[in-house]
């Protein structure tokens, strides 16, 4: 924007992730590789991989500054103060994604990074629910994040973000529970990630002014709502089997939808690689691997959310890859509740 004085620049991070990443996408194709069994310990070990996902905190916390002086004044008009607030609202979501890479790591440093890169969206509780909540639940009906058959994204947006909520809230309770702590204690993961988003826009209001509170709040808004949207991408459709004995089995590479889009993968620290990451969490990121068990997506995680958020298009193109992907028995398929019967009548009649 500083070079050309375009103000459509304001707007670079919905046209980098909803236009250029896919079209690079195209052009380059799919990845094609998997890390070999000999190189997965040092791949592990490298740190340079770590420093990737570190590196990207102080980026996108010292973003948020430069925005909310740009807020706060009167240089921009309202459409590009709403552009600006639009590509922080991307930037916090890929901030959440590597929350999300930190947050599964044991090492005590990388989980505090964790809440920190979730600050800046107020979604801290994902540090709780999708740790605890969402890989035990995944691909199952009980699961709020995980998305139905013949359910549009906007019914899944609200049911996933309360669902989730609350069960962050229940895990986290009983956990605090078990250790004889109550709720108000230092020690809850949920308060201590509120507390980091609590002081950091206090700090920025102080320090810039009431006048950037609307444009923060829509970022935080934008970055919660991406998230969300990959969520239902990530499983729509896709239901465990269950054991003789009732119990769900264990979370398999056919229970995530994947691709292997070489520069979404490398832009999203290879969460595209989800079957592998679920089958196997404790994986970092660099060492995940693209199975062939794994439903793939048709493209890659930038250009689905486009087709995500048009239901109809959605479904023309999903359906029939859940159908496929469970040999033309969607009884298989975790089915939206109120529309099984017309789904299941519909896939008989034309079986």
């Amino acid at each position: 924007m500083l070079h050309t004085g375009q103000p459509v620049f304001w707007w670079i991070g919905p046209i980098i992730v909803l236009v250029v990443i896919p079209i690079l996408d195209i052009i380059v194709g799919d990845d094609g590789s998997n890390p070999r069994d000999e190189d997965y310990e040092r791949l592990t070990n490298d740190r340079y991989y770590r420093w990737c996902t570190y590196l990207f905190l102080p980026i996108q916390l010292t973003g948020l500054g430069i925005a909310c002086f740009m807020w706060a004044g009167n240089d921009l008009t309202l459409l590009d103060k709403l552009g600006l607030a639009t590509t922080l609202g991307f930037v916090s979501g890929i901030g959440i994604n590597a929350a999300h890479e930190l947050g599964h790591r044991v090492e005590h440093l990388e989980r505090w990074l964790a809440k920190i890169a979730l600050a800046q969206s107020c979604y801290g509780h994902f540090f709780v629910e999708h740790n605890r909540g969402h890989h035990v639940r995944v691909a199952t009906p009980e699961d709020p994040a995980s998305g139905r058959l013949g359910e549009s994204l906007w019914e899944f947006l609200p049911r996933s973000v309360i669902g989730g909520f609350r069960s962050a809230i229940t895990l986290e309770r009983e956990r605090l529970a078990r250790r004889r702590m109550r709720w108000l204690s230092p020690h809850n993961h949920i308060l201590q990630a509120w507390s980091m988003s609590l002081v950091l826009f206090a700090g920025l209001l102080a320090v810039f002014g009431l006048g950037a509170l609307p444009f923060l709040l829509l970022q935080a808004v934008i970055g919660a709502a991406l998230l969300e949207t990959v969520n239902y991408i990530e499983h729509y459709g896709l239901l465990r089997e269950r054991r003789p004995n009732g119990l769900y089995a264990r979370c398999s590479p056919r229970d995530s939808w994947n691709s292997d889009r070489l520069v979404t993968n490398i832009f999203l620290f290879h969460l595209q690689r989800h079957s592998d990451h679920h089958a196997n969490p404790g994986r970092r990121y660099q060492t995940l691997r693209s199975s062939m068990q794994a439903p793939q997506l048709p493209a890659g995680y930038a250009s689905m959310i486009v087709i995500a958020a048009i239901p109809p298009l959605w479904r023309a193109i999903m359906d029939q890859r859940v159908l496929a992907h469970y040999d033309g028995d969607l009884s298989r398929a975790n089915i939206q509740p109120r529309k099984r019967r017309r789904i299941l009548s519909a896939n008989e009649a034309t079986a």
